[in-house]
């Protein structure tokens, strides 16, 4: 039974379902929480997240760094995640529980100090459990089956983190809700580092020095064009998922309570129709496959501009999902094949340095996310919950459908640039 479980797709995709469900929880309702609820400006909402970025622009490389170079009985990836357990799981409670009676500026140094912490915690366990996917899974046919396992898993947390979240707050409070998740978090990453075995000869390989690491790694171009075209589209996941409790309010005239049930029709519609990107994607080429996800996310965007109705806005997040499906099944299979690359080149497996990197530079989604948020809201006059100007349903119909429509033509056009070599290992 161990046996077959250990290294498992299966397996691996319970870590994917540990770190998401409080991931897209944190995603989908921090800004509403600070900025709708607590009556946090977008202005030092977006200065807060700019200051994150500064920080993880130098701390989300080294993490990969050490994490590469690392040597341990029971391997390089593993104790990095044991480690960060308990950090993630305090941090996160501490971003949903800022003390009552505040000022705003106090409300915005605990989010400021909370951010900082969470998303350092948050960075070395996606960091060590992003790159040990090319190393478990070798070959187009097992990474492929591997990503929609994992996707399917990620659909499920996010589904949980979006629309369960509401119910489960309304219930309990942020702060509880928090705590909840903090513990389904541990359950699950536990049961997904019992079975996990690294790979001891990839570990044993030698890896170059830090200034080395870089140069190789910052000079790579399709792996710089593959993760910046990703990085826009991971913002209109993050704007999707973040933008949904204002559109259910502002444009369709929901209560909060039905937030739930339009938000599962997003994530419960995209469990099938990863099997269906599945199936396209093992007839194409990988970097082939990734690019018309680009198309299908674009498309998939424009009928929430028209939606006015629950009803309607459930048959627009059904057709998102479709978009969503592909994004999510088709970038760690391009990302792997340049690890794979890049091995040939220099003769060591370096998959935390470049998983680390790209996570940086996808993680900058979040910042870009920030500034739309801030642009289109100044443009209407949209600044929080108490004063939410004069056209908020157009605010948020133009964050919602319009700024994300644009986003993915921007991956679509760079997406077209990348050029990767194939290989007889890759078509296995």
């Amino acid at each position: 039974m161990r046996r077959n479980l250990t290294n498992s797709p299966m397996i691996y995709a319970f870590g994917m379902l540990a770190m998401m469900i409080p991931s897209q929880a944190f995603s989908t309702f921090y800004s509403y929480y600070y900025v709708d609820k607590l009556g946090l400006s977008i202005g030092l909402a977006t200065l807060a997240r700019t200051i994150f970025l500064i920080w993880d622009a130098a701390n989300q490389p080294l993490f990969g760094y050490w994490s590469d170079r690392t040597r341990t009985k029971y391997g390089r990836r593993r104790p990095w995640i044991f480690g960060a357990i308990p950090l993630f799981m305090l941090t996160f409670i501490m971003v949903f529980s800022p003390p009552a009676g505040m000022t705003e500026m106090g409300l915005f140094t605990w989010f400021l100090i909370a951010l900082i912490l969470y998303e350092a915690a948050a960075t070395v366990i996606w960091v060590n459990y992003g790159a040990l996917f090319p190393e478990l899974f070798k070959g187009n046919r097992i990474r492929t089956k591997a990503s929609a396992i994992q996707q399917g898993f990620q659909i499920v947390a996010l589904l949980i983190g979006t629309a369960g979240t509401p119910i489960l707050f309304a219930a309990v409070g942020f702060s509880n809700m928090a705590i909840i998740y903090a513990i389904v978090f541990a359950v699950f990453m536990l049961l997904f580092l019992r079975f996990v075995k690294e790979d001891e000869e990839a570990a044993n390989l030698p890896q170059p020095k830090l200034k080395e690491a870089f140069r190789e790694t910052l000079s790579n171009k399709p792996f710089w064009l593959v993760n910046i075209s990703n990085s826009f589209a991971q913002t209109v996941n993050g704007l999707l998922s973040s933008m949904i409790p204002f559109y259910a309010k502002y444009v369709l005239e929901i209560p909060e309570s039905q937030n739930t049930i339009l938000l599962a029709s997003i994530f419960v519609s995209v469990i099938p129709l990863v099997g269906v990107w599945y199936w396209l994607l093992r007839k194409m080429d990988p970097v082939k496959g990734w690019r018309w996800s680009f198309v299908a996310y674009a498309v998939s965007v424009i009928p929430l501009w028209f939606s006015t109705s629950l009803a309607g806005g459930i048959v627009a997040g059904v057709i998102v999902g479709f978009g969503l499906a592909g994004f999510l099944v088709s970038p760690p299979m391009v990302n792997s094949r340049i690890i794979d690359q890049d091995a040939v080149k220099t003769g060591s497996r370096r998959e935390g340095i470049y998983t680390a990197v790209s996570g940086f530079i996808v993680r900058s989604s979040g910042l870009i996310s920030a500034v739309a948020f801030l642009i289109v809201g100044m443009i209407f006059g949209y600044e929080s919950g108490e004063n939410p100007g004069p056209n908020p349903a157009l605010t948020f119909r133009y964050l919602i459908s319009v700024v994300p429509f644009i986003l993915l033509i921007i991956s679509i056009l760079i997406s077209l640039f990348v050029k990767i070599e194939r290989s007889p290992e890759h078509e296995r």
